[in-house]
């Protein structure tokens, strides 16, 4: 255990949130508001996070859920690049915790980004993240990462958005100062007046909340551009997004700026993915964000469409700004030399899941990478359903899809693998040494062994 937990008590009664069938949640309909927001002042920002058990407020009921300070939806951890983050987390739950800032290049080691911390209840640890200079503005997340409780505590509410401010310099100076507007979406069940943390069906009929709120009113200018946040935050549901009359203007992908801006009329979110885009105002009148119908694969889930917000449109009309076509610098690996390539195989049985035929063993080093090396992975899925490749401190490039080159305009950090299909990746291991986790991001699947460890060596 790392030195710097703290034990605190008087916590060890409280009872697990556990049940049975799922009841309709009814549906309070409210205007769109953000979480509040911690931000960092003089490049230092000091946060202390409770992790516990709480009666809130959601989709019109009063039901128990997994908070931080008491929130479902939880503040904002705003930062730029080079800032201190000294985090306090305190365990209040029944069962150990841990915290990972998902997206950022940093070290995975001791005090920092450390997936294998165990927090036990009654517990304090205190992290300190030092930020690299040159850290991607965008939109990260935290969240839960204690093993094997991932997806019951994040499905439950230990999800929250970070921002690192910096993409508006990239910004023509009509747009540096548009509104922005955070689009977290989680989702949940009720049994038993509590979101279940055992027995959890994916598949089973969900409510889909913007920020914590079902179908939220966000208000637009007709012409008015703004910047959304739109980011995954759950922990098994994957998002395909669309808002009819408008398309979205993508200027990152999980928090890495884009070379060239790129538009779609719907963006498919898998557990963990973030896109930053442009919206601009359709003329006046209502328009729902919403996502559509989604399909898995044969053995996965399928979702059906479901309403996220109301986009309502009014107030004197905007020209429409030109938006901007290139955008920030990017590293193109196809330009680099591959020191090691490897293939990576995604598997499972009825009850199980693998990564190369194995189970998550904590203790043991699956792959073994050299420091300021280029590396290309093959990433197989041999499943009848898709999974979430996702992997910690160093974003990838995404190199080709079922054989079809892809192109690029970004890193990332999740990509969906496709039905027996394969898609390949270049990631160079910058800056940082040590071993941390790649996964599958549906956090079923990550509990039950679909997570392997990676150290970087010098």
């Amino acid at each position: 255990m790392i030195a710097g937990i703290v034990v605190i008590s008087g916590c060890g009664a409280v009872p697990p949130v556990q049940s049975d069938p799922q009841p309709t949640a009814s549906k309070a309909r409210k205007a769109f508001r953000q979480p509040y927001e911690l931000v960092s002042r003089n490049k230092t920002l000091k946060v202390r996070l409770v992790a516990e058990i709480r009666t809130v407020d959601l989709a019109g009921q009063r039901l128990r859920a997994l908070t931080y300070n008491g929130e479902y939806m939880p503040p904002t951890i705003r930062l730029r690049p080079g800032d201190r983050l000294d985090l306090t987390l305190v365990n209040k739950l029944p069962e150990h915790t841990n915290l990972h800032t998902h997206g950022w290049h940093i070290s995975p080691q001791g005090h920092s980004d450390n997936a294998y911390v165990h927090i036990h209840p009654g517990e304090i640890f205190h992290y300190s993240y030092r930020l690299p200079k040159d850290l991607p503005p965008g939109t990260y997340w935290y969240h839960s990462h204690a093993h094997p409780l991932s997806e019951p505590q994040v499905f439950a509410g230990l999800s929250g958005a970070i921002v690192i401010d910096g993409l508006e310099k990239y910004l023509p100076e009509n747009l540096k100062h548009i509104t922005r507007r955070l689009i977290a979406l989680k989702d949940f069940q009720i049994r038993d007046g509590a979101i279940p943390t055992a027995g959890i069906d994916s598949n089973a009929p969900t409510t889909r909340t913007v920020n914590g709120l079902v179908d939220p009113i966000i208000g637009i200018r007709p012409g008015e551009t703004q910047h959304w946040r739109l980011a995954n935050i759950g922990a098994n549901i994957a998002y395909k997004v669309q808002l009819p009359g408008s398309r979205f203007h993508v200027i990152a992908q999980d928090a890495n700026p884009v070379s060239a801006v790129w538009s779609a009329d719907t963006l498919v979110l898998p557990p963990g993915s973030r896109f930053d885009v442009l919206v601009q105002g359709p003329p006046a009148g209502q328009s729902v964000l919403r996502t559509l119908a989604y399909s898995t694969g044969p053995a996965g889930d399928t979702y059906p469409e479901a309403a996220l917000a109301t986009l309502v449109s009014a107030g004197s009309p905007l020209k429409p700004a030109t938006l901007p076509t290139t955008f920030a610098p990017f590293d193109d690996l196809r330009k680099r030399r591959v020191d090691r390539r490897r293939v990576i195989t995604f598997s499972e049985n009825a009850t199980q899941f693998f990564i190369d035929n194995k189970l998550f063993d904590l203790n043991r080093i699956d792959v073994r990478a050299r420091l300021n090396t280029t590396e290309e992975w093959t990433v197989r899925n041999t499943s009848d359903e898709e999974h979430t490749f996702h992997i910690h401190v160093n974003d990838f490039q995404v190199m080709s899809v079922n054989g079809t080159p892809y192109d690029a305009r970004s890193r990332q950090d999740t990509v969906q693998l496709p039905v027996r299909g394969e898609v390949v990746i270049r990631m160079r291991f910058r800056d940082f040494l040590g071993k941390y986790p790649f996964h599958c991001h549906i956090l079923s699947h990550e509990d039950k062994g679909m997570m392997a460890n990676i150290e970087v060596v010098p």
